[in-house]
């Protein structure tokens, strides 16, 4: 019976050998092993204690460690699992009952057990059989070389973390002082799904989320956010403390629902680890602590684990979830809706074909590094999101073809008025016909997308939406007078007068600006930039509390004139003349 995929202690070893005799059926053996180490039920049948017999006399109790990071499973180390419970017991020390619902390999429960004196009852869950066996085979070692330790009750059940009967051992353990420790797998349920594994939830809607969203991209959740919610379900009740490792989008969802979810959790603490280090792999996750049974909040210090340097303290603030409380409490002011229409660039799923570089010889050389001769007036330069470094700029790396001014226009033109242009496009129509997004679906041939008259604005305050940075950068027309494009990865708002434009990209970078969106940007979220976190600038306050003698001393040239013009696109009566801005 191969039941014991995992390496055995010899201490372990030598126990059972010295006491072989004493163990000649289950029952007693499990009695005089519950005595040893507090382990009830080490072995479920008999045939577990024979096969685990002869695997010693003949010394084959060792194999190839497993590899499942394709489940997500992430083995906290020796090392972090002692920090992390030394760095609980500075919150609290007189823990009597710890739960791990992915107890893995056991390395927290040992911790907990080095450091606890007062423990009294441990549960681990662990589906992976091999890792149940482990964490058994740990605490007999442990309590083999300590046996004057105090030994709690302890069991370790093979079962699924997603069905066992947590409210059970709640009721059970209520009047305990309850720590709840672990490290939930760091993958979704899509993730899990690919690789057709049983260690899945049963299919639910746990988020309550309506309609298209619950089955959609909205209902593709996070298999540590949902062990995490079903334990503070269960436990939010008991005295104690609620630890997990998870990624800091769990965290940051756990802090946000918390506003309708009202478990009772306070003085939460986010501590980032460096996941490269801790576990080779490159993934945002850090130790989320909570204190269980208090007068419920929803806000959530961060800080570094490892120099317990704070960063900020985020979550729930004027009725806004924000990345920055501090920051946000300076400057709300601004928080309102943007009068500039915020747009993002070109958008044509056709790189190699529709974008290229300007050659030596006056012609263009594609992705494919085919030079091509096209006219010049539907070419465009073009830039990217690592190209908005500068505070301002007209230079290009690459250049682009803009075949539309606006969406669903018509592209037959091209054919007679740019022959040239159409022969190159339509020799590569198959590279067209291949783009996979349904938006190109009965649209005409060559379509583009994110188009339109603010594409061909003169002058654009432009940020990046693929960068941590909030820099905006003003583009200007190129050498010819011709307005430079942005690619669908950056935002801009586009204006035809350069004064109007210097100051708009003034008071994007001002202090004020700078501050409100750090304060709502998470920079570790995987497009932390979008449109809707740069509408939510109100220009028209920020123009209010700016001073003309600040934008005097740093714009040469700007004079009153134009900054009272640039205030009167905001009055009511002039809302209409404003709109020609963009």
């Amino acid at each position: 019976m191969n039941c014991f995929e995992t390496y055995i202690d010899h201490s372990v070893i030598s126990f059972f050998q010295e006491n072989d005799k004493l163990f000649s059926n289950v029952t007693e053996a499990n009695i005089m092993i519950k005595s040893a180490c507090g382990v009830n039920d080490f072995f479920n049948v008999q045939d577990e204690l024979l096969a685990l017999k002869n695997k010693i006399k003949d010394n084959s109790y060792r194999v190839e460690e497993p590899n499942r990071r394709a489940y997500g499973d992430f083995q906290t180390n020796k090392k972090l699992s002692s920090q992390v419970i030394e760095y609980i017991s500075s919150k609290q020390i007189d823990f009597e009952f710890v739960l791990e619902p992915t107890c893995g390999k056991g390395n927290f429960i040992l911790a907990a057990l080095e450091q606890f004196e007062t423990i009294k009852k441990i549960v681990g869950v662990e589906i992976y059989l091999p890792y149940v066996w482990e964490t058994k085979f740990k605490i007999l070692s442990y309590f083999i070389d300590h046996p004057d330790r105090n030994k709690p009750e302890i069991n370790i059940f093979h079962e699924n973390a997603f069905t066992f009967p947590y409210k059970e051992i709640a009721k059970q353990t209520q009047h305990f002082k309850t720590l709840i420790i672990g490290n939930p797998p760091w993958v979704t349920n899509s993730e899990l799904g690919t690789i057709n594994s049983n260690n899945l939830p049963k299919k639910t809607n746990f988020k309550n989320h309506r309609g298209f969203d619950a089955i959609t991209g909205k209902g593709n959740f996070d298999i540590g956010e949902y062990i995490s919610i079903l334990m503070l379900k269960s436990f939010h009740k008991h005295d104690g403390l609620f630890s997990f490792l998870i990624k800091n989008s769990v965290v940051k969802n756990i802090i946000s629902d918390q506003k309708k979810n009202k478990f009772k959790i306070a003085n939460s603490e986010k501590l980032n680890i460096d996941s490269k280090k801790e576990f080779n792999v490159s993934v945002n996750a850090s130790l989320f602590i909570t204190t269980l049974n208090s007068n419920p909040e929803s806000i959530c210090a961060e800080y570094d684990f490892y120099t317990r340097q704070h960063i900020t303290t985020f979550g729930w603030h004027k009725n806004k979830f924000v990345n920055s409380i501090k920051d946000y409490h300076l400057a709300n002011i601004i928080d309102g809706n943007s009068i500039f229409i915020w747009r993002s660039g070109i958008k044509h799923d056709c790189s190699k074909i529709m974008e290229f570089m300007p050659s030596s010889d006056g012609h263009f050389i594609n992705g494919y590094n085919l030079a091509l001769n096209i006219e010049d007036d539907l070419v465009y330069g073009l830039l990217k999101s690592s190209d908005l470094k500068e505070r301002q700029t007209n230079q290009y790396r690459k250049l682009t073809i803009i075949t539309q001014r606006k969406i669903g226009q018509d592209t037959k033109y091209i054919q007679w008025k740019y022959p040239l242009t159409y022969s190159y496009l339509n020799n590569h129509k198959e590279y067209f016909d291949k783009r996979k997004s349904s938006i190109y679906k009965g649209k005409p041939s060559f379509s583009i997308f994110g188009v339109g008259d603010y594409s061909f604005k003169p002058y654009k305050v432009a940020i990046s939406g693929m960068y941590k940075t909030t820099h905006f950068t003003l583009v200007t027309t190129d050498k010819k007078g011709k307005p430079i494009m942005l690619d669908d990865t950056c935002y801009f708002i586009g204006f035809d007068d350069y004064n109007n434009a210097r100051i708009a990209h003034y008071l994007a970078n001002s202090e004020l600006v700078q501050r409100f969106l750090r304060s709502i940007i998470f920079s570790d979220s995987k497009r932390s930039i979008n449109k809707d976190i740069l509408m939510r600038i109100d220009f028209e306050e920020v123009y209010r509390q700016t001073e003309f003698a600040l934008i005097e001393g740093e714009l040469d040239g700007i004079t009153i004139d134009d900054w009272v013009i640039f205030g009167d696109f905001f009055s009511k009566t002039n809302h209409v003349k404003q709109m020609s801005l963009f």
